[in-house]
């Protein structure tokens, strides 16, 4: 169900990174539906086009510019947004949706590890939404969601890595929702909990192999666990930053908004 008017986002140009599955890719969907142009990235390219076929189908007349790259280089970082200029003018909405996920204790875990999901998850995401921000405040407007996860608010085992990165963009939002908001910037983020969505399949999966039990098994067991009975749907994700990203939520700054199903209430 599309809960927004279809153009609640017009004359906006959304760049929404990790485009090429889950809640990034239902995110841009979601965004080009509210009349939002949308710049689309990730590193497949092939799956890209994918998430731009979703697109056209959900909305004929969008316009929908694919751009792939790596967001941890900073060439590539830089001419994605040049180039995302260059198709549908400054970049006005940010939603880093990008991220890596492994589950491993901490006897387990390797420097290359750490590495990966402090540049996919942490670094690589500030330095983007510095380069889209200054020219924001040229603007003196915009709005960026950060995806961060239930695990930017609390830890948990086998999570040590991951949580870290995601407590860190957390922290990011918080202290840029500061800043960004004299320039007429809004920040938030999105905090998720279990999705249905490929990362968190493979998660499962680990998890799975970890008791002996089967996918369907452990996804059912980790359902149940939660208040709703059911895990959220990347729809309901995108469903959010969009809310959060329209001038609905005007005077929502620096939050991170949980998507729990019940899980984590305080």
């Amino acid at each position: 169900m599309m809960p927004f008017a279809e153009n609640a986002l017009q004359n906006e140009h959304a760049l929404v990174t990790g485009s090429t599955r889950g809640i990034g890719r239902q995110t841009a969907v979601t965004l080009s539906c509210m009349g939002a142009d949308v710049t689309v990235t990730g590193r497949n390219k092939d799956k890209l086009e994918e998430t731009k076929q979703l697109i056209l189908e959900a909305r004929p007349q969008a316009r929908v510019f694919v751009y792939p790259a790596d967001i941890k280089d900073a060439s590539a970082r830089s001419e994605l947004v040049t180039a995302a200029e260059g198709a549908h003018g400054p970049v006005t909405l940010l939603v880093n949706s990008a991220g890596v996920l492994k589950r491993k204790f901490v006897e387990e875990l390797e420097e290359a590890d750490l590495q990966e999901m402090m540049d996919v998850n942490y670094t690589s995401t500030v330095l983007l939404t510095q380069l889209v921000y200054k020219r924001m405040q040229e603007q003196q407007k915009g709005a960026i969601v950060n995806v961060s996860s239930l695990s930017g608010l609390r830890g948990t085992p086998g999570n040590s890595a991951y949580a870290a990165s995601k407590f860190a963009i957390t922290g990011f939002t918080q202290s840029l929702a500061l800043e960004a908001i004299e320039h007429g910037i809004r920040v938030n983020a999105v905090c998720p909990g279990y999705v249905q969505t490929e990362m968190v399949e493979q998660l499962m999966q680990t998890k799975a192999e970890e008791t002996g039990r089967t996918l369907e098994e452990q996804m059912q067991i980790s359902a149940d666990s939660l208040p709703s009975r059911r895990m959220t749907q990347p729809g309901e994700v995108a469903n959010t930053i969009a809310y959060l990203l329209t001038d609905a939520a005007s005077n929502i700054i620096g939050e991170a908004v949980k998507i729990s199903g019940g899980s984590v209430v305080h």
